[in-house]
C-alpha cells in the first residue's frame, strides 16, 4: 500500500453513498436500506478515503453485547489491489473485537474469509419470482400487531435484539408486512420492500411451512407483476421446499460464516433472510 487511507466513521449521507456502490455492484439494495441500516448502529459504518476521495466502504454493525455483522464491504473498482480494502477490513474487525462476527460471503470469497478466521455454517440461495395471486384471508396487516410481539419473535431468529433496526425496517416507505395470529399469539410475519429492481421479501419468519406459505402468498399478492427476490437458508428444508414449490429461479448462492460457533437461533423458523448486508 503506497499511502495509508484515512478511515473514519460514516455520516448518514455516506451510508447513501455506500448503498449506491452496492447498487453498482448488482446487490440490488432496498430503496430505504440506508436509513434502516444506519438506525441499527450509527457508529458501525466506515469509509476509507485517499486524498479526500472515498475508496472503500464497510459496515461493522454491533448487536447487543456479543454479536456483530459485517457487510457493504466494497472497494471502488479503480482502487482495488492497493491495500485500501484490507486496511478498512482491519479497522472494522478491531471495532468488533470480542464479539462473534457474522457475514454472508459470495462463494468465490469463502476461502479468503476462512483465512481471516471465519468458519462456514451454511449456504443461502437467492430465488427470484414474479408477484401476483390472491391474499389469503387469514393474514393480518403487520401494523395491527403489537411491536413487542414482533420484536420477541424476531429475537428467536436473530442472535441479539435489534429493535431500533426492526422498527425502522417495518416503517420504511413502500414496505408491506403481514402476519398470521393464533389467537393472541404471533405465528409468523413477513415483510416485502421495494428495491432498485423489483422487491425483496425479508424477513419471513414462521412457526412452520404452512404459516410461511400463507404469509408468502400475501406478500406476493401485494406486488402483482413485479420481480420478487427471496433469500432462503439451506438448513431449513421447508423453506427450500416453499421456494421450489413456486418454481422460483435460483439467482446466486452465499455462505453464512462466523468467527466463533454458530449462534443459537431457530433456523427452522427462518423462511426468508432479512438482509445479506446486516444479517
Amino acid at each position: 500500500m503506497t499511502n495509508a487511507p484515512v478511515i473514519r466513521t460514516m455520516t448518514r449521507d455516506d451510508v447513501d453513498f455506500a448503498i449506491r456502490l452496492a447498487a453498482k455492484e448488482g446487490w440490488n439494495p432496498g430503496l430505504s436500506d440506508a436509513e434502516c441500516f444506519y438506525a441499527a448502529d450509527p457508529e458501525g459504518f466506515f469509509i476509507a478515503e485517499q486524498n479526500g476521495e472515498p475508496v472503500a466502504t464497510i459496515s461493522a454493525v454491533r448487536y447487543g453485547d456479543g454479536y456483530g455483522f459485517v457487510g457493504l464491504y466494497i472497494v471502488i473498482p479503480a482502487e482495488r489491489g492497493k491495500g485500501y480494502g484490507m486496511a478498512l477490513w482491519d479497522h472494522a474487525m478491531t471495532h468488533l473485537e470480542g464479539r462473534n462476527v457474522g457475514l454472508d460471503a459470495v462463494t468465490e470469497q469463502e476461502q479468503t474469509y476462512k483465512k481471516s478466521g471465519f468458519s462456514t455454517s451454511y449456504r443461502s440461495t437467492r430465488f427470484q419470482g414474479i408477484g401476483g395471486g390472491s391474499k389469503p384471508e387469514e393474514v393480518v396487516p403487520l401494523s395491527k400487531v403489537d411491536f413487542t410481539q414482533i420484536a420477541s419473535y424476531d429475537r428467536q431468529c436473530f442472535p441479539e435484539g435489534r429493535e431500533s433496526f426492526l422498527r425502522s425496517w417495518l416503517e420504511a416507505v413502500g414496505v408491506r408486512g403481514f402476519a398470521v395470529m393464533d389467537g393472541d399469539n404471533l405465528s409468523g410475519f413477513g415483510v416485502i420492500r421495494p428495491c432498485a429492481s423489483g422487491y425483496k421479501i425479508g424477513p419471513l419468519f414462521a412457526d412452520n411451512g404452512d404459516v410461511a406459505e400463507t404469509i408468502y402468498q400475501a406478500l406476493m399478492a401485494a406486488v402483482p407483476g413485479e420481480k420478487v427476490f427471496l433469500d432462503v437458508i439451506e438448513p431449513n428444508g421447508a423453506a427450500v421446499k416453499l421456494a421450489k414449490s413456486h418454481d422460483l429461479e435460483e439467482v446466486f448462492v452465499t455462505v453464512r460464516m462466523y468467527t466463533e460457533d454458530e449462534p443459537a437461533t431457530a433456523l427452522d423458523k427462518i423462511f426468508g433472510v432479512t438482509s445479506f448486508e446486516l444479517g
